[in-house]
């Protein structure tokens, strides 16, 4: 990636983090996309990952606890082996989140803003 290309991915990135974090679902899912039609192999795993959770948590608000639980899963799965990939994000504290809402939705656990999943970045 040129100068240019690289700060256009690293805007992009942030600006679908910060919608993943503001719990906009729908609009963080779109710009996912995005990043994960430009990159290719673990990046685009991981980035697909996002993608699922984003998903999993626009159904769990719409009170869809089975497709929540099952993108969640994907998602997780697809992340957990990656985190060591260098997107700016801090997986492993990430799949611990997820691994913990998991569990809660498996056993139907009441959950709360504490829960929702968050992206770390330096």
């Amino acid at each position: 990636m040129n100068e240019e290309s690289t700060k256009s991915f690293q805007d992009s990135l942030l600006n679908a983090v910060n919608l993943f974090n503001n719990h906009e679902w729908y609009e963080a899912h779109d710009a996912f996309e995005e990043i994960w039609n430009s990159v290719d192999g673990d990046e685009r795993q991981v980035i697909q990952g996002i993608l699922q959770v984003s998903v999993s948590q626009f159904h769990l608000s719409k009170g869809n606890l089975n497709g929540a639980t099952i993108l969640l899963g994907e998602g997780l799965g697809r992340i957990k082996t990656r985190t060591k990939i260098n997107l700016g994000i801090d997986l492993e504290s990430f799949c611990l989140c997820l691994e913990d809402l998991l569990r809660k939705l498996q056993y139907k656990e009441i959950l709360s803003d504490k829960d929702k999943p968050f992206l770390k970045t330096p």
